[in-house]
């Protein structure tokens, strides 16, 4: 194999790789467990929580209003997107020390 048949085969290799990272992108994941609905998209960010009154207050959802659930979803979500945020930001660093700052595509 020559190096131009290399050299396209690696770029190949990349627009499927991004074509990938796009449909995951897109794609929506959901999960629940008691009362509880978690959103992320396919590559594992997260997107939204839902709560039910159930999950606040099993004994008597009923004296949960609405306007707590959402507060709670919206500190739950805040608190996580800020975290998933940091910590990638701490990979991206990471990533650029290994690579000598070199950025390579799909790597993060």
């Amino acid at each position: 194999m020559n190096m131009m048949q290399m050299m396209q085969q690696a770029q190949n290799l990349q627009k499927r790789m991004k074509n990938v990272q796009e449909e995951l992108s897109a794609m929506e994941v959901t999960e629940e467990v008691s009362g509880v609905k978690v959103i992320c998209d396919g590559q594992g960010k997260f997107k939204s929580i839902k709560l039910s009154p159930e999950a606040i207050n099993c004994d008597d959802p009923s004296s949960v209003s609405q306007e707590t659930i959402e507060m709670l979803e919206d500190i739950i979500s805040s608190a996580i997107i800020k975290t998933s945020d940091k910590a990638h930001n701490i990979m991206e660093e990471k990533m650029k020390a290994l690579t000598g700052g070199i950025s390579i595509p799909g790597l993060f």
